[in-house]
């Protein structure tokens, strides 16, 4: 399998000299093709920086970063705002929906700006809102809905673009159980079925046992890295709740 991103010995320093903090240190890091990969630890570890640097929201004081075999580390902010709608995914805590359009609408939003053909748009909607079971809310608007049919639409509309990489910002913060477990068993199908590569920032351990590598910051740096491999989602719970009693903290 082929690297979506590829991020060598990155820092993030903040402040200046004589009053300096450094957010992140010396991060290596690779996702393939096709991964489900979860980032966790400590409040304050540095996982929104991380996520910011590689949603090109933010830059490394430091480092290398290729997404897509492109380097955005070089890329001149149109080129960035051009590579995000491009290439990239991205799926908020708080939805980020436009109360004045309908789901429909929110959803193929981002493809009517690049100017995607209509009969191709509606059936990648349509598609897309199969896969997060939102198909009969699809003229609704978003105060007419649930707040995990909101997540669901706010997910739906960061995939329906095919983006090289899909990153998911505490995706199921706001929702009660059963609305996150839907979320989660619908980025599941996303990646085993269409082979989409997700990155999912998180703080719960529920959240993260969907995933299939998980890595712990401390600190700025990488504390740790588990695989799931043969073991139940159960198994795989205990494992990440066992590396977050060792890393100590608040894990918000």
């Amino acid at each position: 399998m082929k690297a979506i991103l590829h991020a060598k010995n990155v820092n993030k320093i903040y402040g200046t000299k004589g009053n300096q903090y450094k957010a992140l240190e010396n991060i290596d890091l690779e996702i393939k093709e096709g991964e489900f990969i979860g980032i966790m630890g400590p409040s304050g570890a540095g996982k929104s920086t991380l996520l910011n640097i590689l949603s090109t929201i933010d830059t490394p004081t430091s480092g290398e970063i290729t997404i897509a075999e492109q380097n955005i580390v070089t890329m001149k902010e149109e080129q960035l705002s051009d590579f995000r709608r491009n290439k990239l995914g991205f799926i908020f805590q708080d939805y980020n929906l436009l109360d004045t359009l309908t789901v429909r609408e929110n959803i193929l939003l981002p493809l009517a700006l690049s100017k995607v053909p209509a009969k191709e748009i509606q059936n990648r909607v349509e598609k897309i809102a199969d896969t997060f079971g939102i198909r009969e809310i699809l003229d609704k608007y978003p105060y007419h809905i649930s707040g995990g049919q909101k997540q669901r639409t706010a997910a739906s509309r960061a995939i329906v673009t095919n983006p090289s990489l899909i990153l998911a910002d505490e995706p199921t913060g706001a929702l009660d159980s059963k609305s996150a477990t839907d979320l989660l068993e619908s980025l599941t199908a996303l990646n085993e079925q269409n082979h989409s590569t997700i990155m999912m920032v998180t703080h719960d351990a529920f959240a993260a046992s969907f995933c299939k590598r998980i890595l712990f910051i401390k600190d700025g740096r990488i504390y740790a890295e588990i695989h799931k491999l043969q073991q139940s989602r159960q198994e795989f719970f205990q494992k990440i709740l066992d590396v977050l009693a060792s890393l100590g903290g608040d894990n918000k």
